[in-house]
């Protein structure tokens, strides 16, 4: 790649003006040449494809596909990059563009994240997911789409993991038994206002419950055997979804690793049965 880069910065100093043209639309538009073809390129600079393709022939390519290769080859590593990004995403948002403050909010938010995956708690939320007889999954009915798709990811894991969107107002699944060893996992959120007393019921019918909220719940080290904690909101934020998002997908995928040759077995027994049961309309 640097070789490339340095070919394109001499002909952009000491080329014919078609090629330093060229050469400066090349290196400035690397990640879009995947996209394009020597006929666009030639169409965008107002030369012939024939010019292009001499162009690219002194640079050793029989063709703008060839280029194309040797990127997809020589991609940079992305932790080389980060420091790069970082620094221009926070230039960027000093000066007023929101969405590169957006991005790195989420940057942020994934440092939260990869921070948390190396604490105690971290490891005791997955060695509770594969340990536990039962799992229920419980969050309010306008995150049910986020509890309903970490019940299946856990799925992947182990057996006996159900979703409980509260819609029959009675949590009768959870409560009307006998408390066991069972695992209740509650997915906190602003509107879930009853998150607080599932989970103290939770505890009093023998329980252990996991809780992932923000980091201001006051009542988590009360009800909660486990608690992980979101990021803080950046002020002028309204919701956490995002950091919710990474945050259990993250923990399905490190119950999954850590269940290592029986998750593997189950994934293998689910992608079997899903090829025999998914529906297929009669012709």
């Amino acid at each position: 790649m640097e070789d490339l880069g340095h070919k394109l910065r001499q002909y952009m100093k000491s080329g014919t003006p078609a090629e330093r043209r060229i050469a400066k639309y090349f290196s400035e538009h690397l990640n879009e040449l995947p996209f394009e073809t020597a006929s666009s390129v030639a169409d965008r600079l107002e030369l012939s494809p024939m010019t292009v393709g001499r162009f690219l022939r002194s640079l050793g390519y029989q063709g703008l596909d060839g280029i194309k290769v040797h990127l997809k080859e020589n991609v940079p590593s992305v932790t080389l990059q980060l420091p790069n990004v970082l620094e221009q995403l926070q230039k960027d948002a000093y000066e007023g563009l929101s969405l590169a403050g957006q991005i790195a909010e989420q940057v942020e938010m994934l440092q939260h994240l990869y921070h948390l995956t190396s604490q105690p708690q971290w490891l005791d939320a997955v060695a509770s997911c594969l340990s536990s007889s039962e799992i229920f999954v419980a969050t309010h009915l306008s995150l049910a789409g986020l509890g309903r798709h970490f019940s299946d990811r856990l799925e992947f894991a182990r057996d006996h993991v159900q979703f409980l969107d509260g819609a029959n107002g009675s949590y009768i699944e959870l409560f009307g038994r006998q408390g066991n060893d069972a695992l209740v996992v509650i997915i906190d959120s602003p509107r879930f206002i009853t998150s607080r007393l599932l989970a103290r019921s939770a505890r009093r019918t023998g329980y252990k419950v996991l809780l992932i909220t923000s980091q201001y719940t006051e009542w988590a080290h009360e009800f909660a055997n486990i608690t992980l904690a979101l990021p803080p909101l950046r002020i002028g934020s309204s919701s956490d979804f995002s950091a919710m998002t990474a945050l259990l997908e993250c923990l399905a995928s490190a119950v999954i690793q850590a269940a290592g040759e029986e998750a593997e077995k189950r994934i293998r027994k689910i992608e079997e049965l899903e090829g025999m049961f998914t529906y297929t309309p009669l012709r």
